[in-house]
């Protein structure tokens, strides 16, 4: 079948797609490599992949594409979904044979009630669906495909068996091809990392227990599955040579620093090759290791501190202790390993007092650059359930993520600490982190060291500032689930979520989408979207 993978149009600048760990507009312009639709991409013959997003795609570019093809697989997730039916329906309407599967965290979860959300969504796709997308587009009847729920011709819902897990990482084929196929890597942006950059994964699922993280509680697990170091070499090595331009790799696995051994032998390659690489890691790697990484051409960890306080840390299952990531901050200094530093504000037993203490903390470790988010409690994990169980989500607005700029919200509230309260914290977390006399002179001296990022560093200061400005409180608009599938003329979907479920259904108002998607001001009533303000959870 033509096949066509897409991660929709949303909001402009937003980062929600198939490599976004939080659905949001950033502070400034980032953008993630949509791997988990390059991944299928590569096992189908022939396929396309259009990521919307940093392509500056808007509805009306998208929507003639559903006449080209004949599968449109779409990347959803819970703050996105109406508005990806939207570009279903779209698709759809240009093409009433068109078959349509949605993919992704959301979909993963609630499948059910994902495919009762519109009669456009033909199937959607469970856990890894990497082969599962691969035996659609061979045509193979839906009834005998392992990890789809679909739609039968009666209109009943059938889930069929679920899909095993990948134990032979090596079986994947490259994405790296895919990139150079469908993808300009110069529309891909990430603010701690050299421009351009590429990302890839060399293995999926995390140790880690975290009850906030999305994707090893939805689809990748908490079994770390590896590629072999040979596979990772030679990807790693065919990256630049089909992309010369490139400055840097990144290993998007969400800890790569699991497997210590595995991790020593790939940077003893990657070092080899001449290769600068950076990659996501605990704050518990011990010296020894990253003496081997910084040694063997590591650059950056990107680590998730989330908090600086003991009892928050525990009560979200963090499995790290605040003296040991300190400890690892001044390894990092002393092994010349930069750090980008993520926070979350509002996890339970968060207080102010615990926000100071966590500010105080990332002063103290100092990390190069930081992100601070706020507590997104995604259908699938446990911070969901239990929010859900202890009434932390307040009724008033059906627990919204995103704005309607498409910024993260704080959609968690308690009795002794409001989401204003916490949404209000990450700008005097940021203001207080970097407008002080040591971080400003830091990456000033960083600019004149490095003159060729001076632009870019000054641009994406002026974006910072403007979106401290510019932050937006309210949240998405929604329309009733009886609205969404009737705004448009016929067709469905794009991320997590489902509009039967107003706690994770959003629905832009039909003005609210004209603005954001001006292309599609003529054609359609909506197209939805998300924003959020953070990597890792």
């Amino acid at each position: 079948m033509r096949t066509l993978f897409l991660n929709p149009p949303s909001y402009e600048g937003f980062d929600g797609g198939a490599g976004a760990r939080y659905q949001a507009k950033r502070e400034i312009r980032s953008f993630w490599y949509p791997t988990w639709l390059a991944q299928p991409a590569a096992i189908v013959p022939d396929s396309r992949l259009v990521d919307a997003p940093p392509a500056g795609l808007a509805l009306a570019d998208v929507a003639p594409l559903g006449r080209q093809h004949d599968l449109a697989v779409l990347h959803t997730s819970s703050p996105t979904f109406a508005g990806d039916v939207k570009v279903a329906e779209a698709l759809k309407a240009a093409n009433p044979s068109l078959l349509v599967g949605f993919v992704g965290p959301k979909v993963a979860v609630e499948p059910e009630a994902s495919l009762r959300a519109s009669p456009v969504i033909d199937f959607v796709a469970r856990e890894e669906f990497d082969f599962t997308i691969g035996e659609v587009a061979r045509e193979r009847p839906l009834a005998c495909i392992d990890g789809i729920s679909y739609r039968a011709k009666s209109g009943q819902v059938v889930h069929n068996a679920a899909r095993p897990m990948l134990t032979d990482m090596d079986s994947l084929p490259f994405v790296v091809p895919v990139y150079k196929r469908d993808l300009r890597v110069e529309d891909y942006f990430i603010g701690y990392l050299r421009h351009p950059y590429l990302s890839m994964y060399t293995g999926r699922g995390c140790r880690s227990r975290c009850t906030f993280c999305l994707w090893p509680q939805t689809v990748g697990g908490h079994h770390y599955r590896t590629r072999s170091v040979a596979s990772v070499l030679a990807e790693a090595e065919l990256a630049f040579q089909v992309f010369p331009q490139l400055k840097e790799l990144f290993f998007d696995d969400d800890t790569f620093t699991d497997d210590r051994p595995r991790a020593e032998a790939t940077a003893r390659g990657l070092a080899r090759l001449g290769i600068t690489w950076s990659c996501n890691a605990k704050a518990n790697v011990p010296r020894q290791t990253l003496q081997v990484l910084a040694d063997s051409g590591l650059r950056l960890l990107l680590v998730g501190y989330e908090s600086g306080n003991q009892q928050v840390l525990n009560n979200v299952k963090k499995g790290l202790r605040v003296d040991r990531a300190r400890q690892f901050a001044s390894d990092c200094r002393e092994l010349g390993i930069t750090v980008h530093g993520t926070f979350i504000l509002g996890l339970p037993g968060e207080t102010q007092e615990t926000i100071q203490e966590t500010i105080r903390f990332a002063r103290e470790v100092n990390p190069h650059t930081i992100q601070v988010s706020v507590a997104a409690p995604y259908p699938g994990t446990e911070l969901y359930r239990r929010a859900m169980e202890n009434g932390w989500l307040p009724q008033d607005d059906g627990g919204a993520l995103v704005s309607e700029a498409g910024t993260q919200l704080a959609a968690l509230s308690y009795p002794h600490l409001g989401r204003t309260e916490i949404l209000n914290s990450v700008d005097d977390f940021y203001k207080r982190f970097y407008f002080r006399a040591g971080k400003l002179a830091e990456m000033s001296a960083e600019m004149l060291r490095q003159p060729s990022t001076a632009g870019r560093r000054l641009r994406e200061g002026a974006e910072f500032v403007r979106f401290l400005g510019r932050r937006d409180r309210a949240p998405a608009p929604q329309l009733p689930a009886a609205d969404v599938v009737a705004a448009a003329p016929a067709g469905g979907g794009q991320q997590k979520g489902s509009v039967v479920n107003a706690r994770t259904a959003r629905a832009p108002k039909r003005a609210d989408v004209l603005r954001d998607l001006p292309a599609a001001r003529a054609a359609w009533p909506g197209a939805g979207g998300v924003g959020a303000a953070g990597r890792r959870p």
